[in-house]
């Protein structure tokens, strides 16, 4: 199978499970944002050409099968991959706690960009209450689970080939 293929399949999966298996089992703070991981290690790990559509394909993803504002998610996505691509030709990009590290951060990034875009374009009351109650459990699962990617065989290497 070629490195595109495997990538597919993954992305699918992930998809399936954050809009559909996990709603189901798992409590709203405690879910893990998949797709954010995969913006991550694309920014990461992948090339500027083929992440920046994708993390704005999975951020229209994500807001399609969530219900709220379309765009909302798709615009954080494509900023967070954006400034941590720019950001990581500098870094050592194969470990693993940068990439927990990072995930934590995008996920911080994500709440706070979605939080001021909702400020500024809702006047929906109590928003800020209501996203930073969930954030600390959102924060930890995030974490956990970018914790467990670098276990997967495969996550030191590059995405394409130079």
């Amino acid at each position: 199978m070629t490195k595109v293929g495997g990538a597919l399949i993954v992305i699918v999966s992930a998809v399936i499970l954050q809009s559909s298996v996990l709603p189901v089992h798992i409590a709203s703070p405690f879910k893990p944002d998949l797709l954010l991981i995969i913006v991550v290690y694309l920014a990461l790990r992948g090339s500027f050409q083929a992440g920046a559509p994708l993390s704005w394909g999975l951020g229209i993803v994500k807001d399609v099968f969530s219900g709220i504002y379309l765009g909302l998610n798709a615009f954080s996505f494509l900023l967070i991959f954006l400034v941590i691509k720019n950001i990581s030709d500098r870094l050592y990009t194969e470990s693993a706690p940068l990439f927990v590290i990072t995930a934590s951060v995008a996920t911080l990034s994500c709440v706070a960009i979605n939080l001021l875009l909702l400020v500024m374009f809702t006047a929906s009351p109590g928003i800020a209450y209501s996203m930073g109650l969930g954030l600390l459990p959102h924060l930890l699962v995030n974490a956990f689970v970018a914790s467990l990617v670098p276990l997967i065989p495969g996550f030191d290497r590059p995405l394409e080939t130079p």
